[in-house]
């Protein structure tokens, strides 16, 4: 890009102290910031470790993620499918789950008394794992590619052996486990149940992730760490109304305050000089 002359800008970076770029024997990957036209970062923290390199092409615009989950509310995210399934019953939507999270969440599956459904979408979908997967479980299970001709409200589990409706499902929520947070780099994207204003459950592996540290300490996500803490964090949130809508809140007032980045940045490339 740079031989070519071509205008080249870094959107909704992220920079830390630890990374090969601040570091004394960081040169030749410091040569490869000279590339860019300009640098979009996340954060003031961000924009400092650039500063200190001497880089001023520089403005802090946020992150353009926001923008892009909050727009997901004016879409129709509805799926007749799932709100059979539902059935106006407490509901916990598991997204992109790993084994780990699956074999702390099976347990708590097949002990859980009283109304609640789970809607299950694995990261990984293929048919040995979801056969295992459902095998594993004890309550009433049924699979998206079996659902056709089924009474959907008669099951406790559903398991979404497709892609792509993933955040859709979201919406259907009272409780969000999203997953990744047991294994590397660490959890998966939570601001789509976010926006919906759903209270969130992720693992213990979330510090790489500004947005999932930031939901963290405001309360609007829990982090668990073992089987204990996951029961503890479902029990509280399922048997009391004002702590799950509480949480709720602060999740979607979250994506709103840190809407845009989009903006910003299409403002400043309009006044950039790209020759």
């Amino acid at each position: 890009l740079r031989k070519l002359g071509t205008p080249t800008f870094l959107v909704s970076g992220i920079f830390r102290k630890n990374q090969v770029f601040f570091k004394w024997y960081g040169g030749f990957y410091r040569k490869a910031l000279n590339t860019f036209t300009y640098f979009f970062v996340q954060n003031e923290s961000s924009k400092n470790l650039l500063l200190q390199l001497g880089k001023t092409n520089v403005a802090v615009s946020g992150d353009t993620r926001f923008d892009r989950v909050a727009a997901i509310l004016e879409k129709d995210n509805s799926l007749d499918f799932i709100s059979q399934f539902k059935n106006d019953t407490l509901t916990i939507v598991v997204g992109s789950s790993w084994p780990k999270d699956e074999s702390l969440l099976v347990d708590f599956i097949n002990q859980i008394s009283g109304k609640v459904k789970f809607i299950i979408a694995p990261h990984n979908i293929k048919a040995e794992q979801i056969q295992e997967l459902k095998n594993s479980i004890s309550k009433k299970t049924v699979l998206f590619s079996e659902k056709e001709s089924k009474n959907l409200a008669d099951f406790d589990v559903f398991i979404i052996d497709t892609i792509g409706i993933l955040t859709k499902i979201y919406s259907y929520a009272d409780i969000a486990y999203v997953g990744g947070g047991f294994g590397n780099p660490g959890v998966h994207n939570i601001l789509e149940p976010a926006t919906f204003g759903v209270p969130i459950v992720i693992g213990p592996n979330f510090s790489h992730f500004a947005e999932a540290t930031a939901l963290v300490n405001m309360g609007g996500c829990v982090s668990v760490s073992n089987k204990n803490e996951l029961y503890e964090a479902f029990f509280s949130l399922l048997s009391n109304d004002d702590i799950r809508h509480e949480k709720g809140h602060i999740c979607n007032t979250f994506v709103q305050m840190n809407k845009g980045a989009t903006n910003i940045i299409m403002k400043n490339i309009s006044q950039t000089k790209l020759c």
